[in-house]
Formats: structure tokens, C-alpha cells, sequence
């Protein structure tokens, strides 16, 4: 069967079983603050399990991108050495929110591995959870264990401990035991020598498991006691990969059709066999797993950075460029080449794949060309620290800091080490690698307690959009800590007025006050799980009490007005730049709007003035808001509104429009353009190649700039005598200016020539070597000019100059190429040696370097130091 045929069958199966097909959900996660990625099924249906929304069907089914990088289930740096662990892959799963429970889903599980997809009922081991004799005091799982004895022979049933068989959410919320099924696809001979059960959980390659039935019954309270769910539910997950493996009657999961073709183009790329050795296998599958993560988290909007999520990316993609740089000697960029045919693979059931491959392919290329460049200086600072090392073992802290501060993968490091014949403090390595991510995590880390429920959220909580005030009450609340920033309290209300954060727009701040006129200030609001969560520094002394509920008008026009104006912006860029403009992140708050989009090369001068006309001519046209709420999905498409990719919409959505401008968007809007005022563009840059960032102010800000420009203008006119032509005041200037610094060159150039005249006198022979180490009054165009005149003239030169100038010191070091080859002297390390003298630094080519530092007074000592070199 072929994976596409595969994954038909599995969501035909329980379409067959009343279950609603849904779409995978994006892979990157935005309102969840305790996950950076989708990391499995039941990720996009956390709120259903929760209890804060009610799905609008009971049985769904579906194909879910997942991501994992860390934890219990993978490990990034095992990938592509096992056969079946990946950090992309896709997961099946089959769901209930409080409608059927164990006996369906064993059923229905055992029905479709071995009634549809034919696999040998003699090949699979099931598990039940044994219990726990912990705090939990949990007995065994008899409602699976009888339903399973009806299906299989009681052997091929394994008790399963809690690690293995009872699966929880985190460190709260639902959880509950779960039965695992697993095959043995090991040959008869083998079977015959080892029982599989004896192989279940032990990490075989070809003992796997291939499905976990979770029965969610459980709520984790966050004093760690369990409560019983008013409503049961199902969370099933089949990995994808591995099921094509068994059904392809394959070994590895690479060995199948959801890898081959990649694994094929990687070979054909590099011209290496797969199959030739270990280390280009490896490399090969790190390869192909490495740039499906990378790919589609890119299609869905999260860019490789050095914070965060972008961070994960980055890391994953280093990775997979490391190796091919390694193990297939590949040198420059080519893993961007394999996202056409994983585009052409995969693009039938992730659409995003087609849409995006464009900027998929100029992201992943640039990174590639930037991490090639990190690679090689990584390099060179790594055989600096081999010269410099007397006992042919380089410290922890100094591969760490190679790592941390430049980017140099610590394998790499090992691996180039022992080559060399030298040594590795790993156990130092691993002490630091400890230290920063202790820092992390506890810079990070969230405490939460239960929540204190009062009150029902109503099915319609927002009513910010009409609304700025209302009459509310607390629903529930809860004590949040965290080392950031402190203790701090969530607060829900029945219903709200307070924008959460999202689509870019800031969350709303304001305050609540009690009936009795206790105020207290909301400092932030944000979305967790379809809860619209309200932060606040301390709580109501009644929290029982009755509310109002004020959002900061001033601050929510402000934010409306830069969020209408993104709206404008990316009309006015599809309009100027072309249609393959697309919004790919924003930044809306009341100070100033940030809006990234997809665009091939910088934007000029002359166009982003036409972008800045052409929302300014909508200002003044005074175009009134039009909003449909609750829209179906597909109707607003139809209409022409505008879709975000990595945006998660649901089947009922809200369109803006102004104009020509309609787009999908849950924020906050004006009611007319004119309330906008005025669009003014502050900057435009780089975020990631294909990518470009505009930076623009509206409305009062806008105002202040201008006056701002007025006052700098008056200054400059000032400065010029009330010219009554500033611009070609300034002209002149620069001309007279550009007229005496050329006159200037000219005087140090003689004077450069006096002085070589002079130096060559002074020029010494030490151990066979012309040498002169000497203060100078030039400049560093100056001294880098008279030091390559005197080379010209003089073999075996060593030169070591100093000058100071404005405050600050200088060093350059000039040594002649026949020197630094037969003496193996190097005159970047030179200076950065010498620059601890003036406390400074720099660096340079082996033959001339320079180093500056902040400290004159240690130019003397400097040179004077220099003769040790030659000694």
C-alpha cells in the first residue's frame, strides 16, 4: 500500500464510524503558553478535554503534523541514528469528547489492523495499565484488560507500568490509563529464539509500538490529586510512519515511501549511495527528517531565529546541514533543493506545502549559506584553540563558548578533536551546557494552582467589539508564579470586554471595579485554550462581588487604529509590489505597527512612498468598517477576504473589510479610516531572506513625529544661519568638507612618506627578522598604507605600530607572507594577544591584523611585548 492509500484508508475507516474528518492544525502552537509546537494529536483539542468550548461534533478523526524535539517519547540528537524516532511526523488519531469510551475504541482499533489493513493478529502485543502503588493509589485497568482478553490470547496481554500506561496532559489537567498496541516485525527465526512480549517497551528496533488507545478519566490537580472527569473521553495516536513501515513490510521506517524518494534526491544531490556506510546513512536520514520539520513549520509562519520556536527550527535545520557538511561532504547549500519534491510528496494533503514552497526554499537556502559560513569560522577558532593548547586537551568551558557564542555544533567539535589526537573535557562541557539550561528553565518556569470556580463563562464571553465596559463576574481565578515575574493572579469573567491577545494585536489592559469601588488594574489579557485570561497583580477582596469592567479606551483606539492600518498596508503592498505578497507575522500595539510579508528584494525608497500614498488616499477617502460576524469559513473565501497560512480558523469565522481590504481577522478595528488620522512608515529591513519587515506609526504618534521633524529642521536651519535654503546649505557643506579631507588624505600621505624614510633607519635585525615596534601619529588607513610600503620594500619584516586616537588605542601588525609560512606566525593572533594590554581585542589575516581597546596607556607595555614573538 502507498502511504497516501494509507492514510485514506485510516480516516475513511472512521468516517465509517460517524466521526467528522477535521484538518491537521497548524504545528506551530500560539495560544498555549505551555507548548512551543504541536507536539501530538490531541494538542488542538485541549480546550474540548478542558471543558472551556463544546465541539460541534462529539466523534472526530484526523491526520495531525506533530513536532518533537525533546522529552520522554524522542530526542533530537537521536534521530537518524535509530530507525524509527523522527522530529516531524504525522499522527492518526481517532477522538471522543464524552461519547463513546474503552470498548469502542478497542474494538474499532483491533477491527481496523487487522480486518482492514490485514496485519497478522500473531504479530501484535497489547498493554493495559498494572496500576500504581504511589500517592495515586490506582488499581488495574480490568474495563480494558476483559475487553482485551475477548480479542487476544491472555500471553499477548502486558501489564504496564505508569510510565508506559497512564498518559497525562502535563503537570495538570486530564489524564487517564491508556492500553498500547505493538507489533513484532521481527523474522520467524528471531521470534523464535526471543518472545516479543519479552521485547515490548525495550527499545527494539522492529518490536514497536504502533498505536496508544488513551481513555481520559482523570483530571491532575495542581496539589498532584486526581479527580474523576464528569466526562470520559478517547485520545488515540498511530504513528504514521510506522504503521506505512509495517504495511510496506519494511524494516525502518526510511526504508519506506514517505522517505525513499527524499533519501533518492539526497544521493543524486551528493552523489553518495545510501547503503555505502553508517555515517552517510545517518546523514541521509537526518537529512530527509530534518528538512520535512523545517519545511512545514516555515509553511506555518514560524522562521528560523535565535529565540524561542525559531530557536527549535534553527537548531533542527544546523543539524541536518552539520551531517551533510560531515558525512557527504556537501559544502554548499543544497537541502533547499529537496523541498520541490517533498512539496510535490506531501502537497495533496498539506496544501501549505504548494502555497509556500517559494519562501520554503529562500529560507532554508539562506540558512544554509549563513550556517556554512558559521561552519567554517567555526573552524578556525577551533584550530586556534588546538595551537594554543599545551596539553592537547581542550577545556569544557572553551568548547562551550565555541558552541554557545558561534554556533559550532559540540559533535563536530568531538569529532574533529579526535582526529587531531586531541582530547575533549565532555564531562566540563556538559557542566555548562547544565548551568545555561537550568537559567532557561528557571527564567521560564510557570507555576499555576487550581481554579477556583465561582460562576459559568457564557457561551458568548467576548463583547469587546461593541463594548468597552460592561457588568461582569469573576468566573474563576487562579495563583500563577514565575521567576520573571513574580506572583501574579488569572482572572476569567462570565464574559469580557478585554481584547485578548492575538492576530498580532496586543491584549487589552484597563481595570475592574467591585461594587463597592475597589479598583483593580488588568495588566495584560491573553487567551489560553479559548479561556480568555485577564493578569492582574492582586485580587478583589470579595471576589464574589459584582464588577464592572473598563478597558483603556485611549490605549484600544490607538491599537485599533495601527490594526486597521495593517489591513491597508497589506492591500497597498499587494497592490504596488504584486499578489505574491503575504502577511507573514505582525506586531500591533498602540505605540507603533510592525508588519512582515513575503518579498523577494528590498523595498525602495520610491516604492514605499507609493505604499505610503496609497494608505493615506484610503485615510482621506473616509471609508467606513464593514464586519460580518460568524461567517462560514468558505463563504468568506469566496467573497475575496484573505487567509492567513498558520492561522487555525474554524468553521465560523469574522471578515473585515474597508474597501477593497477584506481579510479574515479577530482583532480591533476603527469604525471609519479617518480615524486612522495619518500613515507614516518608519522603517523598512531584513527579517529573513524572502521576508521583509515595515515599521509605521498612525494617529497621535504620528503627529509627534511630524513635530518632532519640524524641531530637528529648525535646529539644522538654526545651525545654518536661518539659511533660506537648508538642503543646498547642507550640499556646500558636505562639498567643502569632502574638498578638505581630501586635502587631509593628501598630508598624511606625505607625511606617511617622511616617516618611512625615517622607520627604515630604525628598522632592526632580531634572530634573522627586520623588526620595528613603534608609536605612531597616523591613522589606521594611514599606518595600514605605510606598513604595506616598507613590506614592498623589505623581506622578513615584522612591524608592530600603536596609536591612539580620540580616547582610544590602536594596534596593527604587519608580518611578511614568507615569515608567517616559515616561522608559522600569525598576525590576527598577535594582536589579540597584545590587545589584553589596552583592553581590547581584534583580529585580522595571519599577515596583517589589527586590535582595538579602550585603554592608551597600555600601548607602551604592547610593544614592548612584541619582540617576545620572534625570540
Amino acid at each position: 500500500m502507498k502511504s497516501q492509500d494509507i492514510r485514506k484508508q485510516f480516516l475513511e475507516f472512521f468516517k465509517s464510524k460517524s466521526h467528522s474528518i477535521v484538518p491537521s492544525a497548524p504545528m506551530v502552537i500560539k495560544d498555549d503558553p505551555t507548548l512551543m509546537f504541536t507536539n501530538a494529536g490531541m494538542n488542538q483539542f485541549k480546550e474540548f478535554f478542558l471543558g472551556n468550548s463544546v465541539p460541534k461534533s462529539n466523534r472526530v478523526t484526523d491526520t495531525q503534523k506533530c513536532l518533537r524535539v525533546s522529552g520522554k517519547h524522542n530526542d533530537l540528537e537521536e534521530v537518524g541514528h535509530d530507525t524509527y524516532h523522527h522530529t516531524m511526523f504525522e499522527m492518526l488519531g481517532n477522538w471522543s469528547f464524552g461519547d463513546y469510551f474503552k470498548e469502542e475504541a478497542i474494538n474499532w482499533a483491533w477491527e481496523l489492523l487487522t480486518g482492514v489493513y490485514k496485519i497478522d493478529p500473531d504479530n501484535l502485543y497489547v498493554s493495559v495499565f498494572e496500576g500504581s502503588e504511589d500517592r495515586d493509589k490506582l488499581g488495574l485497568d480490568t474495563e480494558a484488560l476483559q475487553l482485551w482478553k475477548k480479542i487476544v490470547p491472555e500471553e499477548r496481554i502486558i501489564y504496564g507500568n505508569k510510565k508506559d500506561n497512564f498518559w497525562e496532559m502535563g503537570d495538570q489537567g486530564p489524564c487517564g490509563p491508556c492500553s498500547e498496541i505493538h507489533i513484532d516485525i521481527r523474522s520467524e527465526e528471531e521470534k523464535a529464539k526471543v518472545p516479543g512480549r519479552d521485547l515490548v517497551n525495550m527499545d527494539h528496533p522492529q518490536v514497536v509500538e504502533i498505536w496508544n488507545l488513551v481513555f481520559m478519566q482523570y483530571n491532575r490537580k495542581a496539589n498532584g490529586e486526581l479527580e474523576e472527569l464528569p466526562a470520559k473521553h478517547i485520545d488515540t495516536g498511530m504513528g504514521f510512519e510506522r504503521l506505512c513501515m509495517v504495511l510496506q513490510n519494511k524494516k525502518s521506517n526510511y526504508d519506506t515511501d514517505v522517505f525513499t524518494p527524499l533519501i533518492a534526491e539526497i544521493e543524486k544531490i551528493t552523489g553518495q549511495a545510501y547503503g555505502r556506510s553508517e555515517d552517510s546513512n545517518v546523514a541521509m536520514r537526518v537529512i530527509a527528517d530534518h528538512v520535512r520539520a523545517v519545511a512545514f513549520s516555515i509553511a506555518d509562519g514560524q522562521l528560523p531565529s535565535n529565540t524561542g520556536a525559531g530557536y527549535v527550527i534553527r537548531r533542527i535545520l544546523r543539524r541536518a546541514i552539520r551531517y551533510g557538511f560531515t558525512f557527504l561532504n556537501t559544502k554548499e547549500p543544497f537541502i533547499y533543493k529537496l523541498v520541490a519534491l517533498l512539496s510535490k510528496q506531501m502537497g495533496a494533503t498539506f496544501q501549505e506545502l504548494k502555497s509556500q514552497q517559494s519562501l520554503m526554499e529562500n529560507v532554508i537556502r539562506e540558512e544554509e549559506a549563513s550556517f556554512l559560513r558559521t561552519l567554517d569560522q567555526g573552524l578556525v577558532l577551533l584550530e586556534n584553540l588546538m595551537k594554543a593548547s599545551e596539553d592537547r586537551k581542550i577545556s569544557g568551558d572553551k568548547a562551550f563558548e565555541l558552541y554557545d557564542t558561534f554556533g559550532f555544533p559540540i559533535d563536530l567539535t568531538a569529532l574533529i578533536l579526535r582526529e587531531k589526537g586531541f582530547t575533549l573535557d565532555e564531562k566540563g562541557f556538559e557542566a555548562e551546557l547544565k548551568k545555561q539550561k537550568d537559567r532557561s528553565r528557571a527564567a521560564t518556569q510557570v507555576t499555576a494552582g487550581d481554579w477556583n470556580e465561582i460562576n459559568q463563562v457564557e457561551a458568548d464571553a467576548f463583547v469587546g467589539y461593541d463594548q468597552l465596559e460592561a457588568e461582569v463576574k469573576i468566573a474563576k481565578f487562579r495563583k500563577v508564579e514565575s521567576k520573571k515575574k513574580g506572583e501574579m493572579f488569572q482572572v476569567v469573567l462570565n464574559k469580557t470586554p478585554f481584547y485578548p491577545e492575538g492576530g498580532g494585536q496586543v491584549g487589552d489592559r484597563g481595570i475592574i471595579m467591585s461594587s463597592d469601588g475597589e479598583v483593580i488594574d488588568i495588566i495584560d489579557t491573553r487567551k489560553e485554550n479559548n479561556l480568555i485570561v485577564h493578569f492582574t497583580k492582586e485580587l478583589p477582596k470579595n471576589t464574589a462581588s459584582d464588577f464592572k469592567a473598563i478597558v483603556n479606551k485611549t490605549e484600544r483606539a490607538k491599537t485599533a487604529s495601527n490594526h486597521t492600518a495593517t489591513h491597508l498596508l497589506h492591500q497597498a503592498l499587494r497592490e504596488i509590489l504584486g499578489n505574491h505578497v503575504e502577511q507573514k507575522g505582525s506586531m500591533v500595539q498602540s505605540g507603533y505597527l510592525r508588519f512582515d510579508f513575503s518579498h523577494f528584494s528590498k523595498v525602495t525608497s520610491e516604492e514605499l512612498e507609493k505604499v505610503e500614498k496609497f494608505v493615506n488616499a484610503r485615510i482621506r477617502e473616509q471609508i467606513g468598517l464593514e464586519e460580518q460576524r460568524n461567517i462560514s469559513f468558505q463563504e468568506a473565501l469566496d467573497q475575496g477576504a484573505i487567509a492567513l497560512f498558520g492561522e487555525k480558523y474554524g468553521d465560523s469565522v469574522r471578515a473585515i473589510r474597508f474597501g477593497e481590504s477584506m481579510e479574515l481577522c479577530g482583532g480591533t478595528h476603527v469604525p471609519n479610516t479617518a480615524d486612522i488620522w495619518y500613515f507614516k512608515i518608519t522603517g523598512e529591513s531584513a527579517v529573513a531572506s524572502g521576508i521583509r519587515r515595515i515599521e509605521a506609526i498612525t494617529g497621535e504618534a504620528a503627529m509627534h513625529y511630524f513635530e518632532n521633524q519640524t524641531e530637528i529642521l529648525d535646529e539644522i536651519k538654526s545651525g545654518l544661519k536661518n539659511s533660506k535654503d537648508p538642503v543646498k546649505a547642507i550640499n556646500t557643506l558636505q562639498e567643502e568638507n569632502a574638498a578638505l579631507k581630501k586635502q587631509v588624505e593628501g598630508l598624511l600621505k606625505d607625511k606617511a612618506k617622511n616617516l618611512k624614510s625615517e622607520f627604515r633607519q630604525e628598522i632592526k635585525n632580531i634572530n634573522g627578522v627586520n623588526y620595528l615596534a613603534k608609536k605612531v601619529d597616523l591613522d589606521a588607513a594611514g599606518i595600514k598604507d605605510l606598513s604595506f610600503q616598507l613590506g614592498e620594500e623589505l623581506d622578513d619584516l615584522f612591524l608592530l605600530f600603536g596609536t591612539e586616537q580620540n580616547g582610544k588605542a590602536l594596534l596593527s601588525c604587519f608580518i611578511s607572507k614568507e615569515l608567517v609560512q616559515q616561522r608559522d606566525l600569525n598576525a590576527g593572533q598577535i594582536v589579540r594577544e597584545l590587545g589584553k594590554f589596552i583592553q581590547g581585542g581584534g583580529g585580522g589575516q595571519p599577515f596583517f591584523a589589527t586590535a582595538g581597546g579602550k585603554k592608551p596607556e597600555g600601548l607602551n607595555e604592547a610593544l614592548q611585548k612584541g619582540e617576545s614573538f620572534i625570540k
